[in-house]
């Protein structure tokens, strides 16, 4: 298959262009080549690829920032959603598009299923669910992949931030009331393979297995280090008076992902591990 990886140069794109691009002829384009926000460049950028797949890795993905730029939030989020799925449209490509956990309140306490109601208690959330409206809406071939907690090898992380912060202190301070699934992007690009191989549509929950505080994941993560002398106090989200609410839960269950596939991820510690020792 030809797929064009929109946002290719970030940290999930490089990853599904260089999983992808063992099996299919992949093309991969960025902000400098068009503005998503534009349903011309849009249109353009597709008819020009000849893709049968177009994989939307590209995203407003600054949580606080969204909500001093809502504009510009929505404008990436939601409607360049909107842009692609209606150039997309009548035609025989599949779009693929990533939202995200945030899209959930986090008060249900155990891991929400692709059923589960909405409500994001942010404006990053509010327009990721905006988006997922307009791709259901404006797309008839879509699969639609939530995930959370992303981290890999291109870009900031929070992986690469709590060792640099350790390295640089010798001491951290992270919350340990928000929980969630760490999910390694080499692995949700394996996932991505999988269901666009077996050609399948709708909405799926992939991520890593398990679920973890950010307290928790920061210390596996300097276990893992080798750096398990640095002190790491636990402290709650309202000591950092960030712009932006966050969900207290938000685990995904991936059940339906493993039954239409038989495939399950794997846990979060061992795609850590693998993770650190890349």
């Amino acid at each position: 298959m030809r797929i064009l990886v929109l946002g290719y140069k970030g940290m999930l794109g490089t990853d599904l262009v260089t999983t992808l691009g063992g099996f299919h002829d992949v093309i991969g384009k960025d902000i400098e080549d068009f503005n998503i926000s534009s349903a011309s460049d849009c249109r353009h950028v597709i008819d020009e690829s000849g893709a049968d797949v177009v994989i939307n890795a590209a995203a407003y993905t600054n949580v606080d920032g969204c909500e001093t730029d809502e504009a510009g939030c929505f404008s990436v989020n939601a409607d360049g959603v909107k842009n692609l799925a209606l150039a997309c449209r009548g035609t025989d490509i599949k779009l693929i598009h990533f939202s995200t956990d945030y899209v959930f309140d986090g008060t249900k306490g155990t891991p929400y299923t692709e059923d589960d109601a909405c409500n994001p208690i942010n404006t990053y959330g509010r327009s990721k669910l905006k988006g997922e409206e307009y791709l259901r809406e404006f797309s008839d071939n879509y699969i639609l992949l939530r995930t959370s907690w992303l981290y890999g090898d291109n870009g900031r992380n929070f992986v690469r931030a709590i060792v640099e912060k350790a390295k640089e202190t010798g001491e951290l301070e992270v919350v340990d009331d928000q929980t969630g699934s760490p999910t390694y992007t080499v692995d949700l690009a394996a996932a991505v393979r999988v269901l666009i191989e077996g050609d399948y549509r709708g909405i799926f929950h992939v991520t890593n297995r398990g679920t973890c505080s950010w307290y928790q994941f920061a210390l596996k993560i300097l276990e893992y280090k080798g750096m398990e002398d640095v002190r790491v106090v636990p402290i709650k989200t309202t000591e950092l008076a960030r712009r932006a609410p966050r969900p207290e839960y938000s685990g995904l269950s991936c059940r339906k992902f493993a039954d239409a596939t038989h495939r399950t991820m794997r846990f979060w510690q061992i795609a850590l591990k693998d993770y650190m020792a890349a």
